[in-house]
């Protein structure tokens, strides 16, 4: 079995060449990506488990640790992931690190947690404050089980103004077009600070208000403000 791809990566991403981190042949998306990934064998759970559903194990082309990249800035038109986000102990490393070498778009799709499984709907949501401290802190990411759990809103909310300078929110549609138990959010890259702040993301499902507020006012002003990677 495999799944159909995504209409929101074929229309941003067709004819550009990313990077993919933790692809898998059961959930392909068909662009033109290398394949990153932090274990070259099949013998880890989550390639069994493709292994299972579809027979075969997608390639994997650089072994690194998916928020540590062996790549120059800007040398990748993009970065997509797809149920990979939520296995980072900080996210927020990882995300800037996807937006480094990226010249155009960080492409996102994260499982919600009210469709995925007990452990995960039972779980708190993490929070803007549950970032900053992690970036404090050091954990393990390498423990193969989810340790951030999402709606949307939260997502949006958590994130708000911990993006690099220069980066705005695009897309964000719950559920994703693809498997559809997750949300999809998309970052691209600007040019200028005026860019930023007039532009009004694609936002494809209501979420709290309260927090899309915050969101938006930080977003708006992430072109203007300087924060190490």
């Amino acid at each position: 079995m495999k799944f159909n791809g995504s209409r929101d990566a074929k229309s941003l991403l067709a004819g550009l060449r990313g990077v993919e981190i933790g692809g898998s042949a059961h959930n392909p998306f068909g662009l033109n990506t290398i394949n990153v990934d932090r274990f070259s064998g099949t013998d880890t759970v989550c390639k069994q488990s493709e292994q299972a559903l579809c027979g075969e194990v997608l390639p994997v082309d650089v072994i690194a640790e998916g928020d540590e990249l062996p790549f120059g800035d800007r040398i990748f038109d993009f970065v997509i992931s797809s149920h990979v986000i939520e296995y980072f102990y900080d996210p927020v490393r990882a995300i800037r690190e996807w937006c480094r070498v990226s010249r155009r778009y960080v492409f996102i799709i994260c499982p919600h947690k009210g469709r995925a499984n007990e452990e995960d709907r039972l779980a708190e949501e993490t929070t803007h404050a549950d970032l900053l401290r992690r970036m404090r802190t050091k954990g393990d990411s390498n423990l193969l089980v989810h340790q951030t759990f999402w709606t949307l809103g939260g997502f949006l909310a958590a994130f708000a103004g911990l993006l690099p300078p220069g980066w705005r929110l695009v897309l964000a549609r719950d559920p994703d077009d693809k498997v559809g138990n997750g949300f999809t959010v998309v970052y691209q890259r600007v040019r200028s600070k005026r860019a930023t702040q007039e532009f009004k993301p694609d936002i494809q499902r209501s979420v709290s208000r309260s927090r899309l507020n915050r969101a938006g006012s930080s977003i708006a002003s992430l072109a203007g403000r300087r924060r190490p990677r």
